[in-house]
């Protein structure tokens, strides 16, 4: 009910007081004679109910007109509600249907020109056609009569229902009057009673409009004593408000005092309050913090807990960890970026030799932050082989942007509470490693890099990739919420770089919210330039040398590439560095030399023998050997696939730990072969009396992939055919059982493994050439790349004219010593692993 529901009645107000109407005005004016037409007046925002007194304003030059032309002729009028108060002027369609005859009780003019009408409702009509639009509505109509079927007894007791939570009401809204409760009270007339309540409520247009249109009386009082009911409670519930602030306030004045006075006791005895002065100094840092509301909010909560908790608690300690964990993290504290483009190009080519595609992913990132001012920092991963300055790479990312650099190892983690944290019901609980690192940092944008994320492993405990994922999602890290702090904590500002050997082991959910960037191996010439503008430099000055006490020539960092080192990066390069500068050292601190230029000649008196030579030649100088192009975990490598045939059946052996896709490449392959035999010159008798065995070496390496296709097929041929593969020829590439070549991966990988091996021809498919093209011209100087697209020219390439051995005469079985074919083609295999090369 609204504050003036009942003001009319008041005392104060007599000359607004009008009286109920009685039993018999209320019967006579239900049994008022309806005219066919009624000039219809439409209300904004309020709905008339019969029987009821509603004063109401007239604005409107078409209500004016019709109040003025009802007034002097004693004429009735109907009043219906707008069906939206934002229409000045109405429709037909803008109306109720369903309204309510109205007499004119009063007219005053007002001083503005405006006139006021008070109105008393009479029976409810409904509009059946409008016959009149202009200068205002009329309409016909026709009565709606009240539902006769109800029963009393049912009818009586909602009435009853409806009086008593009126009057409740009544006595519980503080501004409405005593008589209200004493006027219902004397209310007799049942539709009358529901039309008082019901224009009294705190009711919407549209549901005081369904009360009025509803039929059955009894179906009214339902409605009006379910309105009631929520009133009864909405005034319950701001008395309970109302008591519940009013105790509070007297709560914290009583603690207040008391607070003073043990203070000022505490003062006078000269005793000292730790307690309260460690209170005193966490609520100078909270008011000095800049926080976001809801971190304030709840800083404030657990101070005032602090406050009522014995220091000897456990609770205690508990709290106090909490509340300095709010007090120092850096809600709103960032580092001032550093926008100049160029010269984060020049610190980052400072730090790093090549890596352009990386670097130019930054600067990007960098040129758009500077011309929009504000951004979501992109989520990036660098994955590539060991040794290629992945996790160096984000200090340098962050040297460049002048932001702080945070490092978090993810190899071996199982555990989801280390990237959410430990609720704080454990003992001992703290948050996780992401908000720890974002402390460390002492800034909200940091470079946070998320090592080795590729390695990480999951357990009973959860799983921690899953909860990466939340953290990893720039639509959803800007409310990141750690188990311990149970706060949101926004993350979108920090730049999280993610690096990996193994793109394949990163959960492809965790993957998809990635930029991925690859970082290719190194060639030699990359790894001379990197040797002499950082490793060689840094390992002199780690060995208590300078650089006039010793040099490293050219061909000496190329001898050390090429002789002591097998890898994509520089990690172990940097080591052969570091032990030819420990050589000197030692030389130096004897007195043997005062400095010293060390040549290629000098390198083996440092580190020993030479510990990597090509293999090439030797294998490949007899028939059925062929050398492959592998990807690994450290680059790529060159791969010898090895066949033999003996007397036997027909059966093919497979071992050298290969995985099911190899072996099916193995099988392919020979098939090709047996199909073509007659083109490529090959008894038949050499596949049903003879058996094939087809070896990797390295066998204790488990080895996998498509990739060795083409140089398993060459393999075969070869010892089918008796003529060697090329020692100076290295492939790879899938095959189809039509001899067609298809595309691979980890190209230019493969190709510098080639080169440092001594390979001067690299067979290629010929859908790979676009990769060719990302290679610098001196990676391939001196190496002769063919595509190819048919395995016709991958025999053409790889394998010499001559044969060893006329295979004719080899694999000649003698008439007495064959037999019916025993041979179904079936495949023995030595080993059942499968993994990845």
């Amino acid at each position: 009910m609204t504050n003036n529901t009942f003001n009319w009645m008041s005392q104060e107000n007599p000359e607004q007081s009008i009286p109920l109407p009685t039993p018999d005005e209320e019967m006579e004016m239900g049994n008022t004679e309806l005219p066919e037409e009624l000039p219809i007046l439409a209300l904004r925002n309020t709905v008339l109910f019969p029987g009821v007194v509603l004063p109401i304003t007239v604005g409107r030059d078409t209500s004016l007109e019709l109040v003025r032309d009802a007034h002097n002729s004693d004429q009735l009028i109907g009043v219906v509600a707008q069906r939206s108060s934002d229409i000045e002027t109405p429709a037909p369609d803008d109306v109720y249907d369903v309204g309510t005859v109205a007499e004119i009780l009063k007219l005053i003019k007002m001083p503005d020109g405006s006139k006021s009408i008070v109105i008393q409702g009479q029976r409810r009509f409904r509009t059946t056609e409008f016959v009149q639009t202009d200068p205002y509505f009329v309409a016909r109509v026709e009565a709606l009569e009240e539902d006769e079927d109800a029963s009393e007894i049912e009818l009586q007791a909602r009435i009853r229902s409806i009086k008593e939570l009126a009057i409740q009401i009544v006595n519980m809204a503080p501004n409405l009057p005593s008589e209200a409760a004493h006027a219902i009270e004397n209310i007799e007339s049942p539709p009358f009673l529901i039309h008082f309540i019901a224009s009294n409520l705190q009711m919407d247009v549209e549901a005081k409009q369904d009360l009025l249109s509803t039929v059955s009386l009894v179906d009214r009082a339902e409605k009006v004593l379910d309105q009631l009911n929520e009133e009864r409670q909405v005034l319950e519930l701001s008395e309970e408000i109302r008591s519940r602030v009013k105790t509070d306030v007297d709560q914290q004045q009583r603690e207040y005092l008391l607070r003073q006075q043990m203070k000022a006791i505490q003062e006078e005895l000269g005793e000292s309050d730790d307690v309260s002065a460690e209170i005193d100094e966490l609520r100078q840092r909270a008011e000095e913090k800049d926080l976001p509301e809801h971190a304030r909010e709840t800083l404030n909560k657990q101070l005032k807990r602090l406050e009522r908790t014995n220091p000897a608690a456990p609770d205690y300690a508990v709290t106090r960890n909490y509340i300095d964990w709010i007090l120092d993290l850096p809600w709103r504290e960032y580092s001032e970026d550093n926008l100049e483009v160029d010269g984060a190009a020049e610190i980052l080519d400072e730090d790093h030799y090549g890596l352009e595609d990386v670097k130019q992913r930054i600067l990007e990132y960098l040129a758009v932050l500077k011309l929009k001012g504000d951004m979501k920092a992109p989520i990036l991963c660098l994955h590539g082989p060991p040794g290629v300055g992945k996790t160096s790479l984000g200090k340098s990312i962050a040297r460049a942007l002048n932001r702080e650099f945070v490092r978090m190892s993810l190899g071996g983690v199982r555990d989801e509470a280390e990237i959410r944290g430990h609720r704080r019901t454990y003992v001992g609980a703290l948050p996780g490693r992401i908000i720890q690192g974002i402390k460390k940092a002492g800034t909200n944008n940091p470079v946070f890099m998320l090592d080795e994320v590729d390695k990480l492993d999951s357990g009973f405990q959860g799983d921690p990739s899953s909860a990466l994922l939340e953290v990893l999602d720039p639509e959803q890290n800007d409310n990141f919420n750690d188990h311990y702090l149970e706060l949101d904590y926004d993350l979108s500002k920090v730049l999280f770089i993610a690096t990996a050997n193994y793109v394949e082991r990163i959960p492809a959910p965790l993957r998809d919210r990635m930029e991925m960037i690859e970082i290719n191996g190194y060639t030699p010439h990359e790894k001379l330039q990197i040797a002499k503008q950082y490793l060689v430099p840094r390992q002199i000055e780690r060995n208590g040398l300078t650089e006039d006490k010793v040099a490293l020539t050219d061909d000496a960092i190329l001898y050390l590439i090429d002789g002591y080192t097998r890898e994509s990066g520089v990690r172990q390069l940097e080591r052969t560095i570091g032990s030819v500068c420990r050589g000197v050292a030692k030389q130096v601190a004897t007195g043997e030399v005062e400095s010293v230029t060390i040549d290629e000649d000098d390198v083996e008196g440092y580190l020993g023998a030479r510990k990597h030579f090509s293999e090439v030649a030797e294998r490949t100088e007899v028939p059925g050997v062929a050398t492959g192009l592998a990807y690994t975990a450290v680059g790529g490598d060159i791969l010898f696939i090895e066949a033999s045939v003996s007397r036997g059946s027909g059966r093919m052996s497979l071992t050298g730990q290969l995985g099911d896709v190899m072996k099916e490449s193995a099988q392919a392959a020979l098939s090709y072969v047996k199909a073509n035999a007659e083109h490529l010159g090959i008894p038949q008798d050499a596949f049903r009396y003879w058996d094939l065995h087809v070896h990797v070496p390295a066998g204790a390496i488990p080895k996998d992939g498509p990739s060795a296709g083409i140089a398993l097929l060459s393999a075969l041929v070869s010892i089918f055919t008796q003529r060697r593969v090329k020692h100076t020829v290295a492939m790879t590439g899938e095959i189809t059982l039509r001899g067609l070549v298809l595309p691979i991966g980890g190209v230019k990988e493969k190709v510098l493994a080639a080169k440092r091996a001594g390979i001067e021809t690299v067979l290629l498919p010929k859908k790979n050439e676009k990769d060719i093209k990302e290679i610098k011209d001196d990676a391939l100087e001196g190496l002769d790349v063919q595509l190819v697209e048919r395995m016709e020219e991958v025999i053409e390439h790889a394998l010499e004219d001559e044969a060893v051995v006329d295979p004719a005469s080899l694999f000649a079985v003698p008439d007495a010593e064959k037999s019916p074919a025993p041979s179904n083609g079936k495949t023995t295999t030595v080993q059942e692993t499968v993994v990845t090369d």
